[in-house]
């Protein structure tokens, strides 16, 4: 599940680009040219603009949009100093409002039909449980919508068996030149935009952007977690989870995929924090047994 490569955009602001490439530069250790650093490694991370992001500043504080892009990572080499710059930026003044978001981009080299008709039934599946677990803000809805139930329908109707089938499922009812990077098929939870015009990553973009290490830890590995499920399970149905009990659904749920062990108690943690009902008993938490005292003997 962890060994998947991914990249990962994090939108804030509160500072400059340039301060966060300093901040970057010195905790990797690396050098910096503009708003670009190149770690040691040889991997650069960059500080870029983005028009979507409201800016903001404190107590006087020169601010800027900023969108940090990693290089690839994989999570048992990259996490512990992903987490570090975090919490450096945050240090530093940075800070992310309504406006911004997280975007995870997972390698697709090992997706196929199977997998991609996976990964939009889980999606569609559990919409409203991750839409209420994330507490999507109303400001990014535009940019992170719902899986569409016309293309879900049709995914399931029609059964594509070539890539090509399913790319032109996706873009069926768009206008406009599907190459543009900024093509509206983009913004949805789950964008296969990405996937199919020459990107090759699987993009989920249904995160509110935090400065917050453990925030962002566990949607990177629910979003392994996911891509993992899409890849190795046969089929996938988009039949709606229960919702009567939101924690307990989420709760086995994530165990289902692998959030198993203390290592992922506090991803749980922070992925339960907004969700209804008691994450132990399904309906409700049994009430406790009577015990009959015995009869006295005489």
């Amino acid at each position: 599940m962890l060994s998947a490569k991914f990249g990962i955009e994090i939108e804030f602001t509160g500072i400059t680009r340039q301060r966060a490439a300093e901040v970057a530069a010195e905790v990797l250790g690396g050098t910096r040219n503009g708003e670009r650093v190149t770690a040691p490694d040889r991997r650069v991370w960059k500080f870029v603009s983005d028009g979507s992001i409201r800016v903001e500043s404190r107590r006087g504080r020169q601010a800027q949009a900023v969108e940090l892009v990693s290089p690839i990572l994989t999570y048992r080499e990259d996490i512990d100093t992903l987490q570090k710059l975090i919490r450096a930026l945050r240090e530093a003044g940075g800070r992310a409002n309504s406006s911004c978001g997280i975007h995870i981009h997972l390698n697709g080299a090992n997706h196929d039909v199977r997998s991609i008709r996976n990964f939009i039934n889980i999606i569609a599946a559990r919409n409203d449980l991750f839409y209420k677990a994330l507490q999507i803000e109303p400001d990014r809805m535009r940019y992170c919508k719902k899986m569409d139930a016309m293309l879900v329908g049709k995914m399931n109707q029609r059964k594509p068996r070539t890539l090509e089938q399913v790319r032109k499922i996706w873009y069926e009812g768009y206008a406009g030149n599907q190459s543009n990077h900024y093509h509206q098929s983009r913004y949805h939870f789950l964008n296969l935009h990405s996937f199919f015009n020459g990107h090759g990553t699987v993009e989920l973009r249904g995160f509110n952007s935090t400065l917050h290490a453990g925030k962002i830890r566990a949607y990177i590995v629910l979003a392994l977690a996911l891509n993992h499920q899409a890849l190795t399970q046969k089929s996938a149905r988009p039949a709606k989870c229960q919702m009567e009990n939101e924690k307990f659904a989420m709760r086995v749920y994530l165990n289902r995929i692998g959030f198993i062990g203390e290592e992922f108690a506090n991803c749980r943690e922070h992925l339960y924090m907004h969700l209804a009902g008691n994450a132990a008993w399904r309906y409700r938490e049994p009430a406790p047994r009577r015990t009959t005292p015995s009869p006295v003997r005489t």
